[in-house]
């Protein structure tokens, strides 16, 4: 066994809180973590609040005296009173030394002080032994009860003490398989037979070799542990994160915590320090420990040896036992993130034995040599000369922007000017004085944007647990960009950026490979460097909660100011900013971090003009690095992930990371190409939206108004004969007037972010770098400033690069047009294209005149979108020559319920098919029009045979009643959400009877979920089959996975709510976790979101495809989830492009590859029982896909 030697506690900041219980103590002999955040194993130990608690003391007392076998008390550790000066102190690990004296102090004080609790205890003893005494007496001369009673209390203890036989535990599919072993009727016998040969002849079992394996997923405390790790190794604390390790591994429970990385981690520490000796200390510690080292750990050795020029013996017998192991030298240089100096080190080391050695050149990885889908073998095969389309811009400013963009990501936060105007007050601020602690400047000094937070408080204030959070990230983030600047990094990172520029810029030759071939032939031709930007060190939600309450009670305790602002006052008295309050959500009680009202007066009279930011959140200046894999791509510097998930969700990213190369290849291009779409803003209509926006606002056009017009609370003041009933009224007014006043300030402040991101880039182009959800959606990582934002964000949006009209691009302008108005949506394109030649007069007085015009455009259903419109056309119509008109104006082409398309194209339905647009007709389809239809019918049915409520519903059925219910459903809303649906929809009619509301809306819910049965009867089967496959896949006891046809693995994150208790001096948290991955899967929302789920991944693979035919064929595009943008003169090949993907999209075997695979991760045996459910794929139609290709309306 290695000693352990003693280390004392070093990063308070980041244990348990003192003064609470903790679940995770200090033991005797656990190297003395204590406050960093007790991560030992200890089976029973407690740590107690600095105010000694009677009821705690006397209870431990009690455990100590009494003889209980199932509790033992290895050490009781009370920590004494401190002052705030000590507490500050120890927070950041600055006070060490007398800690362990005044907790035994403070012990000995507490063994001498006699508290009633004590007594109470005592007398309860006395009286329990009183009552006992009494029984066996009332007992004595009934020797048949007394002898029952022993025999009970014999078989009882006899229970108690007998142990419980371990059994194997059998996997999730033997379980059931036990309990119904019962053979099946022969005809089920052949209908299992004829599934499966059907299935098997469907699918090639070899296209599942592609399907990552079950990765090993570290447990929360493994993954804590190697936090802290990197904490101290960050820190350049060697020892302590030496002394970490050493305590775990010499204990026998311990050893199991202890991982490779966790081993790696200080080897290559100690390398890099040239430490022999410890880097063989830490080797023959894995060896006991049944580790087998990787290469991370012999290049650490083989580092450090050629730091310290190793003898030639000791490098042989390195790479004699790397050879043994299975291992390759060569690998050393290209599978692993080391910069040029570690290289050159670890091949002086080698070459020392192999004086001949040189790392073989790597060859970029090439994508028509990886066995791709069918659906990519066009796309992919390089046969044929392939030139990909440019920017619009020099290589020159491409790298200035670069450069810019590298220098901002560098300062992490960015200040812009506000858009809203203030009234300026005379008094002056900046006397006014903040007096802060010394703490706040040594915790914050170091991320101005942690202050920043203290002045985006709403004034109802934030929850503790989202300002804990969103501090904690901060850090987190702050510390991997750190990271990411070492100078190593950042100068081959600009030298190969800059070289990957000759790929987009327009003066420059090379356009023969896609962004991601490029960038991997960079990294073959250079030195490794985006691999360290890809090491990204995974803190804990735990730790994340810990480290942002250490930081908000800092804030809170902190900072405070004058009590008075008058200038006039000599004396004054300090006040704190932050209060710590509580408040009720429904039932649940919530802590909140409020501002003080005197600050919020502050911050107003003092016309705060500017906004900061993180710059995560902002649009960038160059295009994004290309996604290569699944932890590098998009910002320069920030981390971001392809995956977007909750906090603590790992199974997604684990997943990724186990694919095959090559095979994401597709996905990666599709986020690259949407990523690299260049915009700029659209100043006529940003101008116009800030002037309203400033002038209070518009409810009819969707601007905000500010908070100062919110309703007026009523007065709490009350007769003193009020009842009951009118106190609860004033009670709910008053709850009314709050909540309206905080919504009106979320969306007034989502506003002015928008629009004053947009007036920061109102002269320049910039970037939106997308990523994905778990179901392969693509999102663009900037939050507030997108195209997938409301109607006002995508009007003042325009692509940079622009494109002639041609001859059919004004017409699809005027189209578009009213597409947005949602006046001509059952008319054919010819009508739309006519009448808008009707209006051409309204149109123009709207470009001209927006505000003091007619205002046609204010009368749509999206009159900001229309606006621009109508000014783009108005500027091509009075240019010279309306075809060559440059128009930057993005137009939209909408799927026609792409949900039940989908259904209809896997279940080859027609009748379905034909309702929503995939088969060819002269008018639209509209479904939602001819469900209201079939309802309708249904009502006249049962009014005929007297049924009340059909009759109350008589001329109230119409298209928008049963639109969104019918949208939903095939998105897995149930006949409850269905009904809150209808139930919404009937209370906006003002002449319906508001005492039939809830029987109108069940009623009609019925009826509607009826009707959508009879016309897409294969989809109901389809999405029963999913349900319950599902289901029996969630009970036994694992996650619904599967592939898309794209090769992106999918996992459902839905399982058991695991709540943790997080102890803090302000409050104590409680973190719920849904995604745990340890826990059960949730059965309930794994059946039902499977078939949504399902469903949004085939159409993000729709969209994927599209997206990289549109790039093949030189387009633009850009798409918001099923709606696909481009330029006016290329709608006609967008449209053409769409419909071939679809097509070739459902022209494989989607179904019949599901059911194959969705038993595949159970690795359940065929005897499993409800192998059969899987294997029942619903029927399919003779729908003829070809048709799609000539629906007109299939995308309009």
């Amino acid at each position: 066994m290695v000693p352990t030697p003693h280390w004392g506690m070093t990063c308070g900041s980041l244990g348990w809180p003192q003064g609470t219980l903790s679940p995770h103590a200090t033991c005797p002999g656990d190297g003395g973590l204590g406050a960093m955040g007790q991560v030992h194993s200890c089976d029973y130990a407690f740590s107690f609040s600095p105010f000694p608690d009677p009821v705690l003391e006397a209870r431990v007392r009690q455990l100590q005296t009494e003889n209980v076998s199932e509790v033992t008390i290895n050490h009781v550790e009370v920590t004494p009173l401190r002052t705030s000066n000590q507490k500050d102190l120890q927070a950041l690990g600055l006070m060490e030394d007398g800690a362990k004296q005044d907790a035994s102090n403070s012990a000995q004080m507490v063994h001498k002080v006699q508290t009633w609790w004590v007594e109470k205890l005592n007398q309860e003893k006395s009286d329990l032994n009183k009552r006992q005494k009494d029984l066996e007496v009332k007992l004595k001369n009934q020797d048949f009860w007394e002898s029952q009673l022993k025999k009970r209390e014999k078989a009882f203890v006899a229970r108690k003490l007998k142990p419980k036989p371990s059994k194997p535990k059998p996997s999730p599919c033997t379980k059931k398989a036990k309990r119904e072993e019962q053979t099946p009727p022969p005809k089920m016998r052949q209908v299992k037979k004829d599934l499966e040969q059907k299935s098997s002849s469907a699918i090639n079992l070899n296209s599942f070799k592609q399907v990552p394996e079950k990765v090993v997923r570290p447990s929360r405390k493994q993954v804590f542990i190697l936090a802290c790790l990197e904490c101290f190794i960050s820190l350049d604390q060697l020892a302590q994160a030496n002394n970490l390790l050493l305590s775990y591994f010499n204990r026998r429970l311990g050893q199991k915590h202890l991982t490779l990385p966790m081993y790696n981690s200080l080897l290559k520490a100690w390398a890099k320090k040239g430490s022999l000796h410890q880097i063989s200390t830490l080797f023959s510690m894995m060896n006991e420990s049944g580790l087998n080292p990787d290469l991370v750990s012999y290049a650490a050795a083989l580092e450090c040896m050629g730091r310290m020029d190793a003898d030639f013996n000791l490098i042989k017998r390195c790479l004699n036992q790397m050879a043994q192991e299975g291992l390759k030298v060569e690998n050393l240089f290209h599978h692993l993130a080391l910069h040029q100096q570690k290289k050159m080190i670890i091949l002086k080391a080698i070459q020392k034995v192999e004086p001949e050695f040189s790392p073989p050149l790597l060859l970029p990885s090439s994508s028509h040599n990886i066995t791709q889908s069918p659906l990519l073998r066009d796309f992919y095969s390089k046969e044929e000369p392939v030139s990909y389309p440019k920017l619009s811009l020099p290589l020159l400013e491409l790298q200035e922007r670069f450069q810019q963009q590298l220098n901002l990501e560098s300062a992490m936060t960015i200040t812009i000017d506000s858009v809203e105007k203030k009234p300026l007050i005379k008094k002056n601020f900046h006397a006014v004085t903040l007096r802060t602690h010394n703490l706040i400047y040594s915790a914050f000094v170091p991320s101005p944007s942690s202050v920043q937070a203290l002045f985006n408080l709403p004034p109802h204030g934030d929850s503790l647990v989202h300002l804990v959070m969103d501090l904690g990230m901060k850090v987190y983030n702050k510390n991997l960009i750190q990271m990411n600047m070492k100078s190593f990094v950042l100068d081959e990172l600009k030298k190969k950026y800059m070289n990957y520029l000759h790929l987009l810029a327009k003066d420059t030759q090379l356009d023969s490979c896609l962004p991601r071939e490029h960038w991997e032939t960079l990294e073959s031709e250079g030195t490794s460097c985006s691999n360290f930007l890809t090491q990204e060190k995974v803190w804990p939600d735990v730790l994340l909660v810990r480290l942002g309450t250490q930081l908000i009670e800092i804030l809170v305790q902190s900072i405070y100011m004058p009590n008075s602002l008058s200038p006039s006052q000599a004396t004054k008295r300090f006040i704190p900013v932050l209060y710590h309050v509580y408040s009720f959500l429904s039932i649940k009680q919530i802590g909140f971090i409020k501002p003080h009202p005197s600050f919020i007066q502050l911050v107003d009279e003092a016309a705060y003009t500017t906004l900061t930011f993180d710059v995560s959140v902002m649009p960038m200046l160059c295009p994004p690095i290309p996604w290569t894999s699944p932890n590098f791509g998009a910002y320069v510097l920030h981390p971001t992930k392809l995956m977007r998930c909750l906090d603590g969700t790992v199974q997604h990213q684990q997943l990724l990371e186990s694919c095959p190369q090559g095979q994401l290849n597709a996905v990666l291009d599709a986020l690259t190409q949407l990523g690299n779409c260049a915009w700029k803003v659209n100043q006529p209509v940003l101008d116009l939206v800030i002037s309203i926006f400033n002038a209070k606002g518009n409810k009819k056009l969707d601007v905000p108004p500010p908070v100062s017009e919110a309703p007026t609370p009523p007065s709490y003041e009350l007769s003193k004969g009020a009842s009951s009933s009118e106190k609860a009224k004033l009670r709910r007014e008053i709850a009314q007037c709050h909540k309206t006043a905080r919504e009106m300030y979320s969306l007034r402040m989502d506003a002015l972010y928008k629009l004053s991101i947009a007036h920061h880039l109102r002269d320049q182009i910039f970037w939106f770098p997308h990523n994905m959800d778990f179901r392969g959606r693509a999102y663009p990582c900037p939050p507030h400033f997108n195209h997938l934002g409301s109607d006002m964000t995508r009007a003042i949006l325009l692509f940079a690069e622009g494109k002639p009209l041609g001859p059919n691009g004004l017409d699809w302008l005027k189209i578009h047009l009213i597409n947005l108005t949602g006046l001509k949506k059952k008319e054919s394109l010819q009508a739309r294209l006519a009448y808008a030649n009707e209006i051409l007069e309204d149109i123009l007085d709207s470009a001209d005149n927006p505000l003091t015009g007619r205002k046609w455009w204010m009368d749509v259903d999206e009159p900001w979108q229309a606006l621009a419109c109508c000014m783009e056309i108005a500027n091509a119509i009075r240019s010279p020559d309306p075809t060559a008109y440059i128009s930057h104006f993005p137009i939209h082409q909408d799927g026609s319920c792409n949900g039940l398309q989908h259904y209809a194209a896997l279940g080859q339905d027609v009748i379905g098919a034909t309702s929503v647009n995939l088969m060819p007709c002269d008018v639209p389809q509209d479904v939602y029009s001819g469900v209201a239809q079939l309802v309708e019918e249904l009502r006249k049915r049962d009014a005929a045979e007297g049924k009340s409520i059909a009759q109350v519903l008589e001329g109230f059925i119409n298209r928008k009643l049963v639109k969104q219910t019918v949208m939903t459903v095939v998105y897995g809303v149930t006949k409850y959400g269905g009904r809150l649906q209808i139930e919404k929809r009937l209370k906006e009619l003002d002449d319906f009877p508001k005492e039939h509301i809830w029987e109108a809306s069940l009623y009609l819910s019925q009826l509607v979920f009826s009707s959508l049965g009879e016309m897409f009867s294969t989809t109901r089967e389809i999405q029963d089959w999913l349900t319950k496959s599902a289901h029996v896949i969630s009970k036994s006891g694992s996650a619904v996975q599967w592939v898309t046809p794209l090769g992106l693995p999918i996992i459902q994150p839905y399982h058991k709510t695991q709540k943790m208790t997080i102890p803090g001096n302000l409050q104590s948290l409680c973190l719920s976790s849904c995604s745990d991955v340890n826990q059960k899967p949730n059965t309930l929302k794994q059946k039902n979101a499977f078939p949504p789920n399902f469903i949004h991944s085939l159409d993000s693979t729709h969209m994927m495809l599209t997206a990289l035919s549109c790039h093949r064929k030189g387009l633009t595009f850009v798409s918001v989830h099923d709606c696909f943008w481009t330029h006016a003169s290329t709608v006609d090949i967008m449209n053409e492009v769409c419909r071939e993907q679809f097509v070739n999209l459902h022209s494989q075997p989607i179904l019949q590859d599901l059911s194959k695979f969705l038993p595949f991760p159970l690795g359940c045996s065929e005897q499993w029982p409800h192998r059969l459910i899987l294997f029942s794929i619903p029927p399919i139609g003779n729908l003829d896909l070809q048709k799609v290709k000539e629906s007109t309306y299939f995308f309009s």
